[in-house]
């Protein structure tokens, strides 16, 4: 990680009237200090003032800090402080609903541990179960683990155990136990010990999260930053309602209309994803594709392009609307409006990070009505509407339906690919492929 990134760390400022607390004051031993500061981190946020001091008097804690808090800090820099104090392998174990989530909290622990000599383990589904069995032997400071690959690990690689972990960090525990993974989360409690910190964060409180808080953590202190649901301040939130046929030419004319801004959308399967992406590539769009249909390591690839500011459009699934922290998106657009209106808070907590301002967009067509309104009750506000030009929309819908066309055949090619190839195409070149197939029927006629 570059220094001067800000790393999911918000760099907000104390309410004016209190002295803004330094990482010393909050009693963080002077080489994290001098790490922070190497990671432009001059000020903690409020679940970081709310959470350190708590945790480094080793009581347990459950966090309510909406995405983009800077949460992650919050508990990694008292556990590297514990690590300091006390020496130990397998040390501390992260549980984390995605697998991105895994390796960017996994990039947090060595840029703040880096001084220090920590070592970390990703432990995920998507990778080679093997050369993890290895990482494990070599018995990393911290695991950092969505909960299926670790069951699977402690069930099966001989001679890996965590008797003698001494912390325990759930983040996005909402979103751990949406995702059906409470079986694995009591298996894991079982084999740990009982005498340890646990340290839970979720950006929601739910029942099932309240149960978990019963039975894993101890006489906790809660820090809550928000209690409602709420988006950040800095965020302008705006619908458009449309008719659903018309999404498309919509999406192309708001990407036209605020070019040299990044995006984020949102939409709600896989497929339509996909076929969006190739939808704007045809349209000379740099666009890439993000879900869960996609490889571990083109997922990684996409992400990181998009970071990198080689594509400015990112089309991505709910999988990767929780925990990313993607420094510079300016707007997110939903696309397909979510059905949980929790899932909204989220996604438009892609935006507007780390004190900047952002835009998100919610597309609402006939279909959608009763899903915003929700949206609204829940957030306490009555969205504005996005002012649009409908005359220019409705000129671009012939250039959109000969796109659309063509998306569909790509796709289709691709479904064909994937069934004799039986690999996962990132649709990078998926230009390239109409090209080639072009090329192709001419050389075959040629041969005859």
């Amino acid at each position: 990680m570059a220094a001067g990134e800000e790393n999911g760390q918000a760099v907000e400022p104390e309410p004016a009237g209190e002295e803004p607390q330094s990482f010393k004051d909050l009693g963080v031993t002077d080489v994290l200090c001098e790490a922070c500061d190497q990671l432009g981190w001059k000020v903690p946020t409020k679940i970081q003032v709310e959470a350190i001091p708590v945790a480094l008097q080793g009581r347990d804690i459950i966090g309510l800090a909406e995405t983009g808090s800077g949460k992650t800090g919050a508990f990694a820099l008292p556990i590297l402080q514990a690590l300091l104090e006390t020496p130990q392998r397998l040390f501390a174990l992260v549980l984390t609903p995605t697998r991105e989530l895994a390796f960017q909290i996994s990039e947090q622990f060595e840029a703040l541990g880096s001084s220090i000599g920590v070592h970390t383990t990703v432990i995920v589904g998507g990778i080679d179960a093997m050369s993890q069995s290895l990482a494990l032997a070599k018995k990393p400071h911290v695991i950092i683990a969505t909960p299926g690959r670790l069951v699977d690990h402690l069930e099966n690689t001989k001679g890996f155990n965590l008797r003698a972990l001494k912390y325990l960090v759930m983040d996005e525990a909402d979103r751990i136990l949406n995702m059906d993974f409470e079986t694995e989360v009591d298996k894991i409690l079982k084999v740990i010990p009982r005498d340890r910190k646990t340290f839970l964060f979720s950006a929601t409180m739910t029942k099932k999260v309240q149960k978990l808080q019963r039975a894993a953590l101890k006489n906790p202190v809660k820090c809550a930053v928000s209690s409602k649901y709420q988006t950040v301040e800095k965020l302008q939130q705006y619908y458009i309602f449309i008719p659903s046929k018309f999404k498309d030419s919509y999406l192309v004319h708001i990407l036209n209309e605020l070019a040299g801004n990044s995006f984020m959308i949102f939409c709600s399967t896989c497929n339509n994803t996909q076929r969006t992406a190739l939808l704007l590539r045809n349209l000379g769009f740099t666009a890439i594709p993000l879900h869960g249909q996609m490889s571990q390591n083109k997922r990684l690839g996409a992400l990181n392009k998009f970071k990198a500011k080689a594509r400015s459009i990112l089309l991505a699934t709910d999988v990767a609307s929780r925990g990313l922290d993607i420094p510079h998106v300016d707007v997110v657009i939903n696309f397909d409006i979510p059905t949980h209106s929790k899932d909204y808070i989220h996604r438009v907590g892609r935006t507007a990070r780390a004190g900047r301002s952002g835009k998100s967009i919610t597309f609402v067509t006939q279909y959608d009505v009763e899903l915003f309104q929700r949206i609204e009750h829940l957030i306490g506000k009555k969205l504005p509407a996005f002012p649009m030009q409908e005359e220019e929309v409705m000129m671009l819908t012939e250039r959109v339906a000969e796109a659309q066309r063509l998306a569909r055949m790509e796709l289709r090619e691709q479904g064909e690919k994937k069934r004799s190839r039986n690999d996962d195409d990132d649709t990078e070149e998926a230009i390239g492929v109409r090209n080639k197939v072009a090329g192709g029927k001419k050389k075959k006629r040629k041969a005859f």
